[in-house]
């Protein structure tokens, strides 16, 4: 028997655990990344681990006469018809409790920091059920994040999802990477990053990063990266909700999940299913696409015990949000912060659209009527402003009326007021930068409203905190 065989299918003690039996088989096909392996009585279930030399599969569907179809979770290089498969009928584990804090693991939780295991007293199935109603609570609070379009627009709602939407090259990484930055700081629960489908170099940095704001002790890091198999990242997720349900559950404490990319995830389960030999559905997506993506998130939810707040940056492909895969994750949020590629042609960043963007903590009972109040005044001004554009590119501005062209003048320097310097660009921009309180980007906006005359020019609202540095820019 291998190596292989031996180690993931036994307990500690290297011994089968209670009730398991060793089941052996045989590899009858290979077709890219999935393996047909014929067993004899007792036939691994759906989700149950198999192993083939160093290659773990996840068995994917059960096939007649004793033959299940594995996903390789791995490169399949190395195996070949006839060769012995092996499995114990259990699933994928990953080690929970605080040894995994200040890691960073693969989708197995095994160490890919060049660090020992983490030693850890327990394991739990990566496949587990979403907790029931019973147990669900809801929680009408607001994360503030210092972000001034993000807390005055769509604040974030504590134990709910939000998702950063938008198309290549408009900042998702970055505003998720400050969302990091300032929340997990003043954070007292657990944080843990997903990383889905995303680059290497996304993940070293973010590991040097958090070593450098020294919060990486009280963060887990997990990866399924871009060059793994498609089965890595579908089920990654998967172990990153396990350990986070692990602190919620039974620690009873408040985890912070960030996810970069969910789109990757539905992306890996697309590639799973072509493979799996399913026929496509709408845009070449799988045709259980809408049943996979709620498998997961349903599983980020706040229970009695403790709260999942998480936050999922959102690849949109074309600018299209019309997608299937989009507007599927769409109705899964509590909060949708839409990046525009326009604003960020414009060098408005955070490349917020004020327009698309929106919350359901939006409202008086939990952010207050002043909040509310300031925040559809903002959003009137700004489309207001969007429909006189094409007027002003005509006629030009001076064909508006004093009312129109004082609405214009409001609108323009509320969309410079809006932007905002960020921490983690700070070395690239050589621009400090700056954590703003709701209050204060409250206070703003209010006096930019209430102005019809303004002394300074649009600029000097330009990628400041709050209005008391106006002075000092200009």
């Amino acid at each position: 028997m291998t190596r292989a065989e031996k180690v993931p299918m036994r307990g500690p003690d290297g011994k089968l655990q209670d009730g398991q039996q060793l089941a052996e088989g045989t590899i009858v096909a290979i077709r890219g990344g999935v393996v047909d392996v014929a067993f004899a009585a007792p036939v691994p279930r759906v989700h149950a681990l198999v192993r083939a030399g160093s290659v773990a599969m996840e068995v994917a569907a059960l096939l007649e006469n004793g033959v299940v179809r594995c996903i390789a979770l791995g490169s399949t290089r190395g195996l070949g018809l006839g060769m012995r498969a092996s499995s114990t009928g259990g699933g994928i584990e990953v080690p929970v409790g605080e040894t995994v804090l200040g890691r960073m693991l693969n989708m197995f939780g095994e160490p890919l920091d060049g660090l020992p295991p983490p030693a850890a007293t327990e394991r739990r199935l990566i496949h587990q059920p979403p907790p029931p109603l019973s147990e669900r609570v809801l929680r009408a609070e607001v994360l503030e994040t210092g972000i001034k379009a993000i807390d005055l627009l769509s604040p974030i709602e504590r134990g709910g999802k939000t998702g950063l939407f938008g198309g290549a090259g408009v900042g998702k990484t970055v505003l998720l990477s400050e969302l990091i930055h300032n929340t997990v700081e003043h954070h007292h629960g657990v944080s843990l990053f997903c990383g889905i489908g995303e680059r290497s170099r996304e993940a070293e940095e973010l590991w040097r990063e958090m070593g450098e704001a020294g919060v990486r002790e009280q963060m887990v890091m997990l990866f399924g990266q871009m060059n793994e198999a498609p089965g890595v990242r579908f089920l990654i997720g998967n172990s990153a909700l396990t350990m986070a349900e692990f602190f919620r559950d039974d620690r009873g404490q408040d985890v912070l999940l960030l996810i970069d990319n969910i789109f990757r995830f539905v992306q890996a389960g697309s590639e799973v299913s072509g493979l799996l030999g399913r026929m496509p559905s709408r845009v070449g997506y799988q045709p259980t696409l809408a049943t996979e993506l709620a498998s997961l998130q349903e599983r980020i939810s706040s229970t009695r015990r403790g709260s999942i707040t998480s936050i999922q940056a959102v690849y949109v492909p074309a600018d299209d949000f019309t997608d299937p895969a989009a507007a599927h994750i769409f109705s899964h949020l509590s909060a949708s912060v839409v990046l525009s590629r326009k604003r960020a042609s414009e060098g408005l960043y955070p490349a917020v659209d004020p327009l698309a963007s929106s919350s359901v903590m939006l409202t008086p009972a939990v952010v207050g009527q002043r909040h509310y109040d300031i925040a559809r005044a903002v959003r009137r001004t700004l489309a207001e402003y969007e429909e006189l554009r094409d007027i002003i590119a005509m006629l030009g501005i001076e064909e508006l009326s004093a009312h129109d062209r004082a609405t214009v003048a409001r609108a323009r320097r509320l969309e410079r007021f809006l932007t905002q310097p960020f921490y983690t660009v700070t070395a690239s921009v050589g621009t400090e930068g700056k954590l703003v309180p709701i209050a204060e980007t409250l206070d703003g906006c209010e006096e930019i409203l209430a102005q019809t005359h303004f002394d300074l020019p649009e600029s000097a609202y330009y990628m400041i905190g709050g209005l008391s540095e106006l002075e000092a820019v200009a």
